[in-house]
């Protein structure tokens, strides 16, 4: 089945303990695609100014990719965001941050977007992912990702958008803000008690957390990376490939989305072993399965 992601495309700037690495490609649909893209159909929605240096169709060479729904702005700059990591990098200090084109009016959704069964609305302003959704049918299955600044300043919208989901994801941080809860498991039950049907909580080097509105809850480790370089988009390709095995699968249960996390679980084990897309680019679909049976292994008692 076909998957929506709407989401942006970045010009990066990221300072590591590993090296400094400027004005290289980034984006959340950019590290979405990267991960959904070897398992299922991507339409991709996103605007980039006439400043982006990068050939969007040809770096995506090799994966499931549409890009009718990718707008080049004339006039407009591209979205820009400068980060720096340090001790043990499970968070960014954001540096410097140019909304540019995503500051303006968002692509509008071709028509061949609208039937769309699996949509991920990646992190943007709750509003701007209510505009996206009320442009497509019915959905099976919306997903969302948003951050600490929405929860703060849109806070409103975003409970909007809660009632109109089927699962948020999120980090702990983001979980705990969102709900005033400190208990993640008390806070996952608060964030369903708001509409969604699933959360999903990463927990970064500590691997992430499913909670569902049955009271059933999955646990799921990191996977077993002895080097972190950057960390950026892991969250994006966490996303893209648990979306994108959905999508696969055509269905959502439980047992499915167990598998869902591995494999995004795995995909962003990918996306950490090098400086932007690099590594989740050299990923193939044997070095995925590879890495889902050694999760397989490392999670078995």
């Amino acid at each position: 089945m076909s998957l929506l992601v709407t989401g942006s495309i970045g010009i990066d700037t990221i300072r590591t303990p590993y090296g400094h690495n400027k004005d290289c490609l980034g984006g959340s649909a950019v590290h979405f695609s990267m991960g959904a893209g070897m398992f299922a159909h991507v339409k991709f929605l996103g605007v980039m100014g006439d400043d982006c240096p990068f050939d969007l169709q040809e770096i995506f060479a090799g994966r499931d990719v549409d890009f009718e729904g990718l707008e080049l702005r004339k006039g407009s700059k591209t979205f820009r965001w400068s980060g720096s990591y340090e001790g043990d990098m499970n968070e960014a200090q954001t540096d410097a941050v140019e909304l540019n084109v995503l500051a303006e009016t968002p692509p509008p959704v071709p028509d061949s977007y609208r039937d769309c069964e699996f949509v991920f609305l990646a992190n943007t302003a709750p509003e701007l992912q209510m505009k996206l959704l009320d442009q497509l049918g019915s959905p099976t299955f919306v997903a969302a990702d948003t951050m600490n600044h929405w929860i703060v300043t849109e806070k409103d919208d975003l409970l909007d958008l809660l009632d109109r989901i089927d699962m948020l994801i999120v980090n702990e941080g983001e979980a705990r803000l969102l709900t005033g809860q400190q208990n993640l498991i008390t806070a996952a039950e608060k964030i369903l008690d708001l509409g969604p049907r699933f959360v999903i909580i990463k927990k970064g080097e500590y691997g992430a957390m499913l909670h569902d509105a049955n009271g059933d809850t999955f646990l799921l480790p990191a996977y077993p990376t002895p080097i972190v370089i950057d960390p950026t988009g892991a969250g994006d390709s966490f996303a893209g490939g648990l979306m994108g095995y959905l999508a696969q699968c055509g269905n959502v249960d439980l047992t499915t989305l167990r598998n869902a996390m591995v494999y995004g679980t795995v995909a962003a084990s990918f996306t950490i072993g090098d400086f932007s897309i690099h590594g989740i680019r050299s990923a193939t679909r044997e070095m995925i399965e590879e890495r889902f049976d050694r999760m397989r292994q490392v999670t078995q008692f």
